[in-house]
């Protein structure tokens, strides 16, 4: 039985210039720490924010004196390396049915596999825990699990699997190394999924040639999906996804190989699509989110991200092509790697760090 007692560790205030004349004071608060790397995060309703932490916890910060309670009925996760429990998602018609959607690597005889699974929430427990599906993409290597989760409210989810560190398989689409799944929220397949029908490939990928994507998030106001991938030596990725694309790895990178100074492959090919951004040198992208609330007007429409080797958080400016025209970076002083982001009702955005550290972020605009 884990216990956190529910503490308020310190107040941060930034100064920013935002237009003209205004600047804008971030306001960081850090509501609960002493955590495991919290991998996950999504609100429950206004008051709770359920997360995960990568060794196998499922907590809920109550932000009435921010207490935590963990959640029992959770299966054994591969807790090794990369992997353990990772993404948890609240589905747009969840106060239906309590569903609550995770992403883990689940332990198999001697290799991990990225898994979806869906649970109802109890009151001290989650119930009825099913896997929707286990990806085909076992490696004894403990690295690039993928794994977050995005609901597009029109009755699909989506998940990411990363290549696994096996690099080639992402490119094969007999497998599910190296892509984003697109499932109907029980599990089932749409029809209208691109491979549907493709004898050599499995009907459940959308888009293919992922290296890592450890951010994922649909746009509803948009209708876009945007997804953000670790390159290897430099070649970070932010990538508009698009039905039954080739995104291109490895055949395509912006990055080195680590074992030797070469090119992964060619930087463009015909076929392989490009991406919005490009980070060189790499900032080692966690969560994402494009930001639609209140609370930071001057943010509206950008992309937050995460990073982990150079431990900010990452804003990125669209053009109306939805390409990448402006990044700035924030909180590098805090000098923690950012692993999760939420964002509530009114716009106020929620940090997890791989300290085990969850923040809240507020703003205000001054002149």
């Amino acid at each position: 039985m884990r216990l956190i007692m529910p503490f308020i560790l310190f107040s941060l205030c930034f100064c920013l210039s935002a237009y003209g004349s205004e600047k804008m004071s971030l306001h960081l608060e850090k509501l609960v720490g002493n955590l495991g790397v919290v991998w996950g995060m999504d609100f429950i309703d206004d008051q709770r924010l359920i997360f995960t932490e990568r060794d196998g916890w499922l907590g809920v910060l109550d932000l009435n004196g921010n207490k935590v309670s963990w959640l029992q009925g959770l299966p054994e996760v591969h807790a090794q390396g990369q992997g353990g429990l990772l993404d948890v998602a609240v589905p747009p018609d969840f106060r239906k049915n309590s569903w609550l959607y995770f992403t883990y690597s689940k332990p198999g005889l001697l290799q991990a596999q990225t898994a979806l699974a869906r649970a109802k929430l109890g009151e001290d427990s989650v119930t009825d825990w099913q896997d929707l599906l286990v990806g085909d993409s076992a490696s004894l290597r403990n690295i690039h699990f993928g794994s977050r989760i995005a609901f597009d409210g029109k009755g699909h989810v989506f998940f990411s699997i990363g290549d696994r560190g096996l690099r080639s398989p992402a490119q094969d689409l007999s497998n599910h190394i190296g892509t984003i799944i697109r499932l109907n929220m029980d599990g089932s397949v749409p029809e209208d999924n691109p491979f549907v029908g493709n004898s050599q490939a499995r009907d459940e990928i959308w888009s293919y040639g992922h290296r890592n994507p450890q951010g994922l998030f649909y746009d509803s106001v948009s209708g876009k999906l945007w997804e953000i991938e670790h390159g290897p030596r430099g070649g970070d990725e932010i990538n508009l996804i698009e039905k039954g694309k080739n995104y291109g790895w490895p055949i395509v990178s912006q990055g080195q190989e680590y074992f030797a100074d070469i090119d992964v492959g060619v930087k463009h090919k015909n076929g392989m699509q490009e991406p919005a951004k490009v980070y060189i040198p790499s900032i080692a992208p966690s969560d994402l989110l494009l930001y639609r609330g209140g609370e930071f007007k001057a943010w509206q429409g950008s992309l937050l991200t995460g990073a982990l080797k150079l431990r900010h958080l990452n804003r990125v400016e669209l053009d109306e092509k939805l390409q990448a025209v402006k990044e700035t970076r924030y909180l590098q002083n805090i000098q923690q790697r950012i692993r999760s982001l939420a964002v509530d009702a009114s716009g106020k955005i929620y940090i997890g760090t791989d300290a085990g550290d969850i923040y809240r972020l507020t703003g205000k605009h001054e002149k």
